[in-house]
């Protein structure tokens, strides 16, 4: 046993075996170790270790030294081993590349332009084998390709409209403009076409560089949260947009000097979402520097080149100017010329030569009262109008939607008045006397209170209560007609057309189906009317409207779209809330009245009809038979024949109705189921019964802006205006979204 030789082991050992003493004295360590017998050797010496298993090497410190030329050869064979990237089917640049030095070899395109479904914006000229030995190879053009993120999304129409704007706001398309009008119809993917054009122009162009550095997109304030949301669901989360929707002037500011001051190749936030209102009282911030590209969203605000916004949006220091609009003729070609304008400045001229050379022509061929001459002057000056536009305006109508969304029913529903309406409406017009002359077709301004008066009878007879208590002129002793006891505090359905209408509708919806309903007004009072009448019928409801909070309004949307929310009905304002919403959880819409500008309700009509719906939708439009209202839908035809003419370039629209005839403004028609109807001498009606085909042999389409089908209650295929039918409705017009569905029935 082996034993320490510690001095204080040693002392122990001593004290306390003192017979051992002599024997610690006499021993000694040993100088060298017994061997320890191998594993696998026996008593006798023999060896059976395996002939495989080498003898271990000695361990020593001192270093095995080679000489230089080993040394250097040894470093050579491992440098000239090429990096591998470790990505599956990698074709990018390979070897070794430090910071700050410049890739060696011809530029390439950051897209490869040739991959399957690639979407190729611009491609370098061929060269010859001469032209390439002599070009620049670091100025040599590359391809421009869509990044493949969005290009795979991307519908055919949309691909063909990105490839549009891009053309456009590169110049290549007219030399020296850089604008362009974006005019789709609703529901065809224009923010995601806009989106595309912002992002390929913030990373790439011909130059393999960025081709601009900022971007701005100014949209309405309820839209500004939707822009930002859709930026980040189709690029996710690979920019940082800035959106500014509200907070105090020197938080914006503080912002917008920030945005303003970016500079480089790798902006941090690139893109500005604003909307007019916070443009216009900040525009100075604004106008210090220069900005790659704006986006106006409805940019049918821009339609009077006097007012602030628009001066404001065209003093910004930027040449690429794009448009969004799906409605550029609302009112008047003037209001077209500025929208152009704006876009592409000098292309049509001054205001006063666009209007000299254009809009008197093309107005006086338009009339119905029209010479022969006047029309053929007013067609060829349409025909140069378009010439020029369609260089820098892309419009395609809502039928392509027909491939990829379920079928849409949209129906004029004709509403009978009430006897207290009428009577009402009468006395009115007996004392009132709002028959001054419309000049041009214009309403005078002493006519517009008159008007407002008449459309909210229309509505229902307590929203002009008040003014009949108070005996306001035109309502003068018009209180002994309402009936006894009678109070605004709840609603009665029954004394209006339209809301017996309405409440059919959605009694009717509700007990047979799971449906959602949207329904839109432009006066608030009227939403209160409906408000009511949800109390009463114990409907849930949601309610949008100017009071409300951006940010609230983009909650109750999102709350009122989910499967699971139990709203049934959500109220909207077409003033607040009529642009650019997306509420497909309801399939059916109620456009309680018309508005004079027909953008406004086609805008709300289009809330719908749109991406991700998967029901079929029903659009009723209601008005108020032989009234003011039929009037209305009357002169939205107009300008609609005329916006066709110009922007869908529909050279056939008929000329149903002269302006002087809008005189008629002031009248009731107590005889007739439509007077609309019966202005436009439908080819297909005898009797007021659709035949087929048409007694006179012409072609089974009614212009009357798009209406492909009149009915009565016997040819009406609608279940849930059935019911309602025998109530209040006296005619109607409907249209399928379809084409295979438009023939009659």
């Amino acid at each position: 046993q082996r034993r320490s030789l510690a001095p204080s082991q040693l002392a122990k050992r001593k004290a306390g075996d003192e017979d051992d003493e002599e024997e610690e004295e006499d021993w000694q360590p040993p100088t060298g170790r017994k061997r320890q017998k191998a594993a696998g050797e026996t008593e006798s010496g023999e060896c059976y270790r395996s002939p495989f298993r080498k003898p271990l090497a000695q361990l020593t410190n001192r270093p095995h030294c080679l000489d230089s030329s080993q040394h250097e050869a040894f470093i050579r064979s491992i440098l000239s081993k090429p990096f591998k990237v470790p990505i599956p089917n990698y074709k990018g640049p390979l070897g070794l590349r430090s910071l700050g030095v410049k890739r060696a070899g011809l530029r390439g395109p950051l897209h490869d332009p040739f991959e399957e479904g690639a979407l190729v914006l611009y491609e370098p000229p061929v060269l010859s084998a001469h032209d390439q030995l002599k070009i620049d190879k670091d100025k040599a053009p590359v391809h421009v390709v869509v990044d493949p993120v969005l290009s795979r999304v991307l519908r055919p129409h949309q691909r063909e409209g990105v490839k549009f704007l891009w053309d456009c706001v590169t110049s290549r398309r007219i030399p020296g403009s850089h604008g362009c009008i974006m005019a789709d119809e609703m529901g065809l993917g224009k923010t995601l076409q806009c989106i595309t054009l912002m992002w390929t122009l913030l990373r790439q162009s011909p130059d393999c560089k960025p081709e601009i550095e900022k971007a701005v997109v100014v949209s309405p304030s309820s839209l500004v949260r939707n822009w930002y949301n859709e930026v980040e669901k189709w690029l996710g989360g690979r920019i940082q947009p800035l959106a500014i929707d509200g907070g105090s002037k020197d938080e914006i500011d503080r912002k917008l000097v920030g945005f303003m001051n970016q500079r480089g190749l790798r902006v941090p936030s690139p893109i500005l979402i604003i909307s007019y209102e916070t443009f216009r009282l900040h525009a100075e911030v604004l106008q210090k520097g220069s900005v790659g590209l704006v986006i106006c969203d409805e940019g049918h605000r821009l339609k009077n080149s006097e007012n602030q916004t628009y001066q404001a949006l065209n003093s910004l220091n930027t040449p690429r100017r794009v448009l969004i609009s799906g409605t550029p003729i609302q009112n008047d070609l003037l209001e077209y010329f500025s929208l152009v304008h704006f876009v592409n400045s000098g292309i049509l001229g001054t205001a006063q030569e666009f209007k000299r050379h254009f809009e008197m022509p093309i107005l006086k061929g338009r009339d119905a009262d029209a010479s022969e001459a006047e029309r053929h002057k007013g067609e060829e000056r349409l025909k140069e109008l378009i010439s020029i536009v369609n260089r820098c305006l892309i419009r395609r109508t809502s039928d392509i939607l027909s491939k990829y969304l379920p079928v849409k029913i949209e129906q004029v529903v004709c509403c009978r008045l009430t006897p207290l309406q009428t009577e009402l409406y009468k006395n009115f017009l007996k004392q009132a006397k709002p028959v001054e002359e419309l000049k041009d077709g214009k309403i005078s301004v002493s006519s517009l209170s008159s008007i407002t008066s008449l459309k909210k009878l229309c509505n229902h007879p307590a929203l002009i209560y008040d003014k009949c208590v108070e005996e306001e002129e035109g309502f003068m002793g018009a209180l002994g007609l309402f009936p006894s006891g009678y109070s605004t505090k709840s609603v009665e359905p029954q004394l209006s057309g339209k809301m017996l209408v309405l409440d059919y509708i959605l009694a009717v919806t509700k007990s047979t189906s799971n449906d959602k309903v949207v329904l839109v007004s432009n006066y608030t009072q009227t939403l209160d009317l409906f408000e009511k009448l949800c109390r009463s019928r114990r409907y849930l409801y949601v309610r949008l409207d100017g009071t409300m909070s951006i940010k609230k309004r983009a909650k109750i949307v999102e709350r009122f779209n989910s499967p699971s929310s139990p709203e049934f009905i959500f109220m909207l304002s077409s003033k607040a809330g009529g642009c650019g919403l997306n509420l497909i959880g309801a399939n059916r819409l109620v456009m309680f009245d018309p508005d004079w500008n027909p953008a406004n309700d086609e805008q709300a009509m289009a809330r719908v009809w749109r991406d991700g719906q998967k029901k079929m939708c029903y659009i009723y439009r209601l008005l108020s038979t032989g009234t003011i209202e039929e009037k209305i839908f009357q002169r939205q035809t107009h300008k609609k024949a005329l916006s066709s003419c110009v922007v869908d370039e529909e050279q056939d629209v008929e000329r149903h109705f002269s302006l002087g005839e809008l005189k008629e403004l002031f009248t009731l028609n107590e005889s007739t189921s439509s007077d609309t109807h019966d202005k436009i001498k439908c080819p297909r009606c005898v009797n007021g019964h659709q035949v087929r085909p048409p007694p006179d042999g012409s072609d089974c389409t009614s212009d009357l802006s798009q209406w492909q089908h009149c009915a009565d209650k016997r040819r009406l295929q609608d279940s849930v205006l059935k019911a309602a039918w025998d109530a209040a409705v006296t005619f109607t017009f409907y249209q399928h979204s379809h084409e295979e569905q438009r023939g009659i029935p």
